[in-house]
């Protein structure tokens, strides 16, 4: 049976250059993207940041309203888990209510992702400064998993982040993984991982999760047809 194609309404940080195209590489062939890129600074996202980062997020997904998006994704990791499950469930209410449309999020696909699987203990993979990463790792405690091995490139600038390849974040996965871990997950909508998962899962004999594949998860559940009662 072949399944429905997809059109996307995307948001990510103005600098990302890896989620559109990762994206459509998960969905359905056929599936369409349409990428709004919301303005930030050369650093990192920061806490402080956030309030202006997400006003700017509310004022573009207007563009969303009336066309024929199926779903809108808010596709920055950080922007969702800095500011814990609550107000990330908000944001995507208030993204739906400006839309029209169904909203998921990246830090909700990836603690959803996860959950569904039976995670409980994860070796973790980011890009992040140490207290970002302590913002992941609240994040994920509240949905009940714990993050055993954590190993982070700890990029510091938007082009630090957009440097880091495939190999480099294989490599450190293989480092990180360890036998009492019950997945892997890579965290990051900008980190290329689409080519490498496959063959990390095969030599881990485990679930290799990433923001991107999460995301990719998330909308195919929201967009599946409901049975009928």
């Amino acid at each position: 049976m072949t399944q429905a194609a997809y059109r996307i309404g995307l948001m990510v940080p103005a600098n990302n250059t890896t989620m559109e195209s990762e994206l459509l590489a998960w969905l359905p062939q056929g599936s369409t993207c349409s990428t709004l890129r919301i303005p930030r600074g050369k650093g990192l996202l920061t806490p402080a940041d956030l309030p202006a980062y997400v006003g700017q997020a509310m004022t573009l997904a207007q563009t969303f309203a009336g066309d024929g998006t199926n779903v809108v994704i808010y596709g920055c990791t950080a922007a969702g888990f800095m500011s814990g499950p609550a107000r990330d469930a908000a944001i995507a209410a208030e993204l739906a209510q400006v839309t029209g449309k169904p909203v998921l999020t990246t830090a909700s696909a990836m603690t959803a992702a996860l959950k569904h699987q039976g995670v409980h203990n994860i070796a973790l993979v980011t890009p992040y400064s140490d207290y970002i990463n302590r913002q992941l790792q609240a994040f994920l405690a509240q949905a009940d998993i714990k993050v055993g091995v954590l190993s982070t490139f700890g990029a510091s600038t938007v082009e630090e982040l957009a440097a880091i390849t495939p190999e480099q974040i294989a490599e450190r996965a293989r480092k990180a993984m360890r036998a009492d871990c019950d997945a892997m997950f890579i965290a990051c909508s900008q980190l290329p991982t689409r080519m490498i998962i496959p063959m990390l899962e095969k030599e881990f004999k485990r679930p290799v999760w990433s923001s991107i594949r999460a995301t990719a998860w998330q909308a195919e559940r929201a967009l599946e047809p409901q049975p009928a009662h």
